[in-house]
């Protein structure tokens, strides 16, 4: 948990005891100690985060009960205090199965903050959020081609597609996240059970259901003459920042074309190319050849 504090001569002064902010037990103790002590610093929002998200679980409901009543002991001993940001996360819909009701939990918390504020005889406070990869999760999607197939025994089929999983979508190498999985085309085709593989030799470079809750399906390929395109969803938040464009990737594969999708005045689909396809000859000038 965090304090954030204005100042009348640094308005946007934010002040923090640590990268993991401050327990319950010592807010009360921090404010008057510290906080207090000094005249041109006002406290206006208290900040929470619960690592796992906002969740409908126990364990959410009591943390962000906790968090209400802090607030309201706080508001007691100093009136300038104004805010309360509930911090975490909405989750990204990262299957077409995926069931969270939104509406019934902004509802909730809501209710839970107007009714530990009112049982305690507190103004309720602003609410902030910080819905970062909910927010822009759906502004994103990455599309491949599949190059080739490979049978690597009896029972495993390899599609292996045109780019790498550690340069484009990172968070399924580092944090094994699933994303929403779609063929482009061949839709009506039969499908077969498949495992996905980036074009690297590296042995982490991979997609499927080892590290992925439910098994791969894609339309069948019976010759290397037809194309097959797959595209991942919502993929809009942490993997457009940390794949980026540019720079030099892992084992050297390229940053793929960017594509802008957008609607003209006339609601027609229209596109439009950002980046093109990252060259060798502008990684190896990075690299100082030239």
């Amino acid at each position: 948990m965090g304090i954030r504090i204005a100042s009348e001569e640094e308005p946007n002064f934010d002040f923090y005891t640590s990268r993991l902010g401050i327990r319950y037990s010592d807010i009360l103790k921090f404010y008057q100690s510290t906080v207090a002590k000094y005249p041109n610093f006002h406290l206006k929002m208290l900040h929470f985060f619960i690592n796992t998200g906002i969740r409908d679980t126990a364990y959410y409901w009591n943390e962000l009960s906790k968090c209400v009543k802090v607030y309201c002991e706080l508001k007691a001993i100093c009136p300038e205090l104004d805010s309360l940001n509930i911090g975490g996360g909405l989750p990204n819909k990262t299957s077409l199965a995926q069931d969270f009701d939104y509406e019934y939990m902004v509802e909730e918390i809501i209710n839970q903050i107007k009714v530990t504020c009112n049982a305690m005889g507190v103004e309720e406070p602003d609410i902030f959020t910080e819905f970062g990869s909910f927010t822009v999760g759906e502004s994103g999607a990455t599309i491949f081609k599949i190059l080739d197939i490979k049978q690597q025994n009896d029972r495993e089929k390899w599609y292996m597609i045109d780019n790498s999983f550690m340069t484009c979508l990172p968070d399924t190498w580092g944090l094994n996240q699933r994303f929403i999985l779609l063929p482009i085309n061949k839709w009506n085709d039969e499908y077969q059970r498949v495992f996905l593989g980036g074009l690297t030799c590296d042995s982490q470079d991979f997609y499927n259901a080892d590290y992925h809750a439910n098994a791969i399906f894609l339309p069948t390929i019976r010759s290397r003459r037809e194309n097959l395109y797959i595209g991942f969803f919502h993929t809009g938040a942490y993997q457009e920042a940390l794949s980026g464009y540019g720079g030099i990737k892992h084992c050297l594969m390229p940053s793929p074309r960017h594509i802008l999708l957008d609607r003209d005045k006339d609601g027609n689909l229209i596109t439009s190319v950002f980046a093109e396809e990252q060259s060798a000859e502008s990684m190896l000038k990075m690299l100082g050849y030239k």
